[in-house]
């Protein structure tokens, strides 16, 4: 079994009051044995107490949450304190729920509902658990990191608003999850480092899903760990491991078992304590077999499978070690075997295997209990019901206040007679708002090394970058000011979108987890939205609010290259739940919608606010013009529901052929020019700005729905009505830089026929003009489908 020096092999370096004694550790024990038996009877209980009546298994994982209860009981019934905020390994969601159950956080009605309806969730969620959930997990990789990434959060929420109480950010982790690249990612960022109150809980259980992993990377991930400026710690040896070692002859024992292969070591799990001899001295040196001779069959079974991971006296010695190290975070490598205390330990295939009945009713009896009191907590006369009351007291979190929402206005002001994009604007609006007093201070920007080029250096300028100490700046740049101190209110990050999406995330969340509401603002170049998408759903799914906004977009990116061209990002934000997605073609509209969701996030109200935005300068006056005939308050009020009538073509004539024609963002030009065309040629076309498809498909869906619920016919969306007007059978073309599909569903919405424009194909380098006469999204493209549509209608 592969080893790697650590300082409790033969002694910890751990404070002597960080040890329990003997009582203590006895009473952990028979904790833990219930929390056990609990997580594995939770998870028997879906599968065979409840029948589902559609043949589809419930499944569960109770190895891989035997495997960590040991270092669970010890966080919770030892360890935490009430500030502390944990992320739990998604397959341990059952020894999660059996802790919270002992400390009164948790129903009895709810042990038999895992995976149910209204139940316990498969794995744990801040949004949908009945018990208090720190961290959602269940996507691995993005649980470990969301802790580090609130750390973060709370070093900044600390430095600019004083500090909260001290907590602790953990996470409990399957060793598989290291193979995740995203852990790195975030392991190496410098806005992650030397956050002195983070710890890494490995479960070194050398298990995978498939398999006994054969060749254990220990060395590897523990020189990663200490190269990125982590404190490491190992926890491998139990204690009577420890005490052989000491023993004469022990030294050969040590090696024997650090040198063995880890398929050997795990084969020794499961077997009979009489075979357990045979198979572990197999190829082993005549020194090993001499120490081991003495020693009787069931208690050398017991000796060689007694590992660190499930002693809790270990455990605690090494948490107590990392609280020690406060100007770096801490990862804790805890050697365990998945389905310890189960007949199935240590067995390759026991990832997801269900113990029988049989084996669940000789568990019962072997914990003591019956089945009139398998569900029982401690009992509260007994010392280990009494530590589990007093840990419940105080583990207890108040309630938070309400925050203040501060105000924020409906517009910047912003207003421009010369073209300008929706990337600059977007810019400029966020600078105009740092003016505001109330809601300067909860404003906090980030990107990917993006930030000067999607336009936050207006913003930056303001109000400086964020570090932890001040930062010398050796270099005098008259456009950028780039001040680095703890004042500052942009967080800049490495090239990772990953990281850019679970920080965006843990500040959307620092309301709950570090009592102070922000506003968060991302920017991150469009086509790399999908490098990050894993966390971008980890992060609304969870409940966090934020704006993002992916820049520049599609393929009028032009010149710059095919590689960098987004086509499918609005269909990304179009299907995300918790997201509404936004993309407006002009200033004005932007000045808006940014405003508006700035003051939603402010409110804790929605979730994600994706806006697509472009780098191609427009014309403003075609908006201006909808301003003037709408007015102000009936185009913001259309703006903001995700449609409005950039142009009326009434006036062409009376009998004349009716067409619409629908866009989003930068293809705008090009359909009004298409839609002066069809003019001159006595088309009427009328030109409708989708400013959030997002909105229109989700008003449409509301009114479908209460409709086919309640066995009526469903209305028609006022959204839609009114930017599309009365003319109920007048054919669609819509025009997207994005998949053509993207938009093609608003046919459906109106009931007529449809032909959608946009972007089929991989981009390639070329002007606006190549591009879009490539991609059918000229003007003449535009007339030749309107009238296409028009022989569809016939």
């Amino acid at each position: 079994m592969d080893h790697h020096p650590h300082p409790l092999d033969g002694g910890s370096t751990a404070p002597a009051t960080a040890t329990p004694d003997a009582a203590d550790l006895e009473l952990l024990d028979e904790i833990q044995q219930r929390v056990l038996w609990l997580a594995t009877r939770v998870v028997d209980a879906a599968n065979h107490d409840r029948a589902t009546g559609d043949g589809v298994k419930v499944g569960g994982h109770q190895a891989s949450s035997a495997s960590l209860v040991s270092a669970m009981t010890a966080l919770w019934f030892a360890h935490l304190d009430a500030p502390d905020r944990v992320s739990v390994k998604p397959h341990a969601s059952p020894v999660f729920h059996a802790v919270q159950y002992l400390l009164g956080e948790l129903d009895r009605s709810y042990l038999t509902t895992l995976r149910a309806r209204g139940g316990l969730q498969s794995y744990p969620s801040r949004t949908k658990d009945p018990d208090r959930v720190d961290f959602s997990t269940g996507s691995v990789g993005l649980g470990p990191a969301a802790p580090l990434f609130a750390a973060a959060t709370r070093r900044y929420v600390d430095a600019h608003f004083g500090p909260r109480p001290a907590s602790r950010f953990v996470a409990l982790m399957g060793d598989a999850e290291l193979d995740e690249g995203n852990i790195w990612e975030a392991v190496a960022d410098d806005a992650t480092q030397g956050l002195g109150k983070v710890m890494w809980i490995v479960d070194f259980n050398r298990q995978s899903l498939d398999r006994v992993v054969p060749g254990v990377r220990i060395a590897q991930w523990t020189a990663q760990f200490a190269a990125a400026g982590w404190h490491v710690v190992e926890v491998k040896y139990g204690r009577r491991l420890r005490a052989a070692f000491a023993r004469p002859g022990g030294e050969a024992l040590r090696a024997w078992i650090d040198t063995m292969p880890n398929e050997h070591y795990q084969s020794l799990f499961g077997l009979p304590a009489r075979d357990v001899r045979k198979q572990f001295l197999d190829g082993a040196p005549q020194s090993v077999a001499d120490f081991c001779a003495g020693i009787p069959d069931a208690e050398l079974a017991m000796l060689v499978t007694d590992l660190g991971g499930h002693h809790l006296g270990s455990l605690l010695e090494a948490y107590a070690e990392c609280d020690a190290v406060d100007d770096r975070p801490s990862v804790v490598f805890a050697y365990t075997v998945k389905g310890w205390g189960l007949p199935t330990a240590g067995n390759p295939r026991n990832h997801s295997a269900l113990l029988t009945t049989a084996q669940v009713d000789e568990l019962r009896t072997a914990h003591g209990l019956t089945a009139a009191t398998e569900w029982d907590r401690l009992d509260p006369a007994t010392p280990a019901g009494r530590l589990a009351a007093d840990r419940a007291r105080l583990l207890a979190r108040p309630a938070a206040p309400a925050p203040t929402a501060p105000a924020v206005p409906a517009s910047s002001g912003l207003r421009t007679a010369k073209p300008l994009s929706t990337q600059e604007a977007f810019g400029r609006v966020l600078a105009e708002l740092s003016r505001q007093p109330e809601l300067a201070p909860l404003l906090v920007t980030t990107a990917p090394d993006v930030a000067t080029s999607t336009n936050l250096a207006g913003f930056i300028n303001r109000t400086g970058v964020f570090a932890p100490v001040e930062r010398r700046a050796w270099n005098s740049d008259p456009v950028l000011r780039w001040a680095e101190g703890p004042t500052g209110q942009h967080i800049e990050l490495g090239i990772s979108e990953m990281n850019l999406f679970l920080l965006l995330g843990q500040l959307g969340l620092s309301w709950d987890l570090s009592g102070q509401p922000l506003v968060p603002v991302g920017t991150v170049y469009d086509p790399f939205v999908l490098r990050g998408l894993d966390a971008f759903v980890y992060a609304v799914y969870s409940g966090s609010r934020f704006i993002v906004a992916g820049t520049p977009s599609g393929v009028t990116l032009a010149p710059e290259g095919g590689a960098h061209q987004s086509t499918i990002t609005p269909s990304v934000g179009l299907e995300l739940p918790n997201t509404v997605t936004l993309e407006p073609a002009f200033a004005g509209a932007l000045d808006w919608l940014l405003c508006d969701a700035v003051g939603q996030v402010a409110r804790g109200e929605g979730g994600a606010h994706y806006f697509r935005l472009t780098t191609r300068p427009l014309d403003q006056s075609p908006f201006e013009a909808a301003r003037a005939r709408l007015g102000e308050a009936v185009l913001r009020r259309q703006v903001l529901a995700g449609a409005y009538r950039l142009v009326d073509a009434s006036g062409v004539g009376p009998g004349a052929p009716v067409v619409r024609l629908a866009a989003s963002g930068a293809v705008l030009p090009e359909v009004l020019a298409a839609a002066a065309e069809l003019a001159e040629e006595g088309v009427a076309a009328h030109v409708v700005d989708v400013t959030s498809q997002d909105l229109l498909y989700r008003e449409w869906q509301r009114t479908l729905r209460a409709g086919y619920r309640t066995a009526r016919t469903p209305d028609s969306p006022g959204a839609l009505r009114a930017a599309f007007g009365a003319d109920r059978h007048a054919p669609l073309v819509t025009v997207h830089d994005a998949a053509s599909h993207s938009m093609a569903w608003l046919g459906a919405a109106l009931g007529v026929p449809t032909v959608p424009l946009g972007v089929d194909a991989f981009g390639q380098s070329g002007t606006v003009a190549d591009l879009y006469e490539i991609n059918n999204l000229d003007a003449g493209s535009i007339v030749n489908a309107a009238l296409a549509a028009l022989s569809l209608a016939e």
